[in-house]
Parts: C-alpha cells; structure tokens; sequence
C-alpha cells in the first residue's frame, strides 16, 4: 500500500472546483430508469446512455472523477474505444462500485447489510487493472419505529471498514458512503441524531482496521428530513444542521466529503451545496463537493428519451447540471443559472 499514491489521487478528486458523477447504475436501477420514460431496457441503450455522458464535451471541467459500475467498466463506444480511456483522455479518474447491494439484515426486520465482501480482494486488483484508482461501498440506514439499531450501525461499519481497508491494500481510494436514506417521515432532528452516531461508528471502525484517512473519502447524505415528513427545513438550517454534524464526526485529516444527492431534486441539491459553502466555507477542515447521480443525469435523461436526436440536447443538460455543482462546490450557485445554458 503506498499511502503517499493513494493520499495524492484523494486530493485530485477533491481539487479546484470539481466534484464526482456517480454513474455506477446497477442494471435493475437502470432498467427501471428507462422503463418510467419508456426507453427500451437493453444491454445496447444502457451503452448507448453512458456513451453519451463520457462523450460530453467539457465535462471535465467540472468532474475530478466518475464512479463506474461493473458493465460500464468493460464497455466501448461503437468505434470500441473503452468509456474508460475516454474518461481519462478527459482528466477525469476512473472509480468502481464493488459492493453487490444491500439485503435484508438476518435477524434484524427493517434493516439491511450489505454483501461483496467473499472475492472483493481478487475484483479489486482485477478493476485496478483496468484503470480504475478508487472504489465506492454504499451502506443503507434507514431510519423508523426502533430503528436503526445498535447492531445494523456496527455491522455496516464494520463491512465498511474492511472494504476500505482492502481497497487500500489493492492501491484504491476507497469512497465510504454510509447513507442514512431520506425513506420516512423522521424529522431533520432525527437524521441529525442518527447520522451522527453513523459516522462515529464508521470512524471508529475505519480506525480499528487501519484505514488510512488521508487516503479516502467519504460519501454520506445530507442531513434531511424524510420524504414524507411535513417538516420544511430551509436552506440555513439544512446547511447548520450538516455543517455541525460532520464538524463533530469527520476527522480534519480527511482530504473531502462528497454529497450523495438521495433522491433531492437536481436544483435544490445545488442550493443546499452553495449555502454550505457560503455559510460555513471558511471552517470546514476537508473538501467539501458532491458525488451526485440522479442529480446531475436525471434531466439530461429526460430529455435524451433514447432517441439519437436528443443526444446533443442532454448531453447540454448534463453539462449545465455538472456547472451549477461546481460553481455551488466553490459557494457561488445562483438561481440565476437555471435560466441560462438550457438546451
């Protein structure tokens, strides 16, 4: 493990004014995209769909890197120039998703763990061959009547750390992403509460495996209502409420924290972004950016509809999105940006 490698490709990703796209879809999450806008759900529309991103011109200007999944890893445009070599001809570094989902926690109803931790080691080295130079693992928290337990926290942080610790191992930045969902009707209290002891699990076990901070990144949700809460927290105090709970949990030896986007919409997640960085910019010890999906694709997606027509349309659209993200990463995200640079 070479830690001063793995410390400068974390930097690199949380440089300047640019964040992540997380493009790492599995195959059912895809298929179901397509499906609710009537795009045929096959093996060459997905290709089709991700040629488009990785061919957006400018895009690495605003993007440090893209997380991958395992079929977009190995796939090529019709000319059959792998996405990957595209992404790094575009400065954009090359991440993968390795964990194989979460399922129902044995034992513990309402809960889940996730699994791909048998074999890791060996797909690890094998995606690092391919060009890959960091990783991600999701954890799902949910949040109801008695629950999330003690266990379901220890267990997903345990699973964390070892995934990150392999990573490491392997010469992978690991991102962790611990996501305590927006499924719910908990209040912006709540998710604060539960969060913060997330986070002081995770780190706890980061540290009991050896994982080296400066060599990772964390991916967490923002600190939130659930979705079917009556609770309507503005910008300030979603800001506050975030700001306060990582400044309590995330070490400063961190390089940076990128946002998943959890099902907001595509501008208030750059809202509540910029307001982060123009309320509490000037304390915050690591990077602060995003590692968006739906956020940034959902538009251009939209618009694309799976009709070679559209292309150059969402491929504007995803352009604009990644734009207003970094701008909001450097805390200066206006509303104004939504009505200029639409296709």
């Amino acid at each position: 493990m070479d830690n001063s490698t793995l410390k400068s490709i974390a930097q690199r990703l949380m440089a300047d004014n640019k964040g992540l796209l997380a493009m790492d879809e599995s195959i059912p999450t895809c298929n179901k995209r397509f499906a609710e806008l009537g795009i045929p759900q096959t093996e060459e529309y997905r290709r089709k769909y991700r040629d488009l991103i990785v061919n957006t011109q400018g895009l690495g200007e605003y993007l440090s890197g893209a997380i991958l999944f395992d079929e977009t890893i190995k796939q090529s445009t019709t000319d059959g120039t792998l996405f990957i070599d595209i992404l790094k001809r575009n400065g954009i570094i090359p991440g993968i998703k390795v964990d194989e989902g979460a399922i129902p926690m044995a034992g513990f109803p309402g809960e889940k763990i996730t699994e791909g931790l048998d074999g890791l080691h060996e797909r690890l080295k094998a995606y690092y061959d391919m060009g890959a130079r960091f990783a991600k693992w999701r954890a799902v928290i949910t949040i109801g009547d008695d629950i999330p337990s003690t266990a379901c926290i220890k267990a997903n942080a345990y699973t964390l750390a070892r995934y990150a610790i392999l990573c490491q191992e392997t010469g992978l930045v690991p991102i962790v992403e611990p996501e305590v969902v927006m499924n719910g009707n908990h209040s912006l209290a709540q998710c604060a509460s539960v969060t913060t002891e997330v986070l002081h699990a995770v780190f706890n076990a980061l540290y009991q495996q050896r994982v080296e901070l400066e060599g990772m990144i964390l991916k967490p949700n923002m600190i939130l209502p659930g979705e079917d809460s009556t609770e309507k927290p503005s910008l300030d105090e979603v800001a506050e409420a975030t700001i306060k709970c990582f400044l309590r949990t995330v070490p400063a030896t961190v390089p940076g924290i990128a946002f998943l986007s959890g099902g907001q919409s595509a501008q208030l997640a750059s809202e509540r972004l910029n307001r982060m960085h123009t309320h509490f910019g000037d304390i915050m010890p690591w990077a602060l950016t995003f590692s968006f999906s739906r956020a940034i694709q959902q538009p251009a997606l939209e618009l694309w509809q799976g009709k070679d027509e559209n292309i150059a349309a969402a491929q504007q659209a995803l352009l604009h999105r990644a734009a207003c993200n970094s701008a909001a990463k450097m805390g200066q995200y206006t509303a104004a940006m939504e009505t200029v640079s639409q296709p």
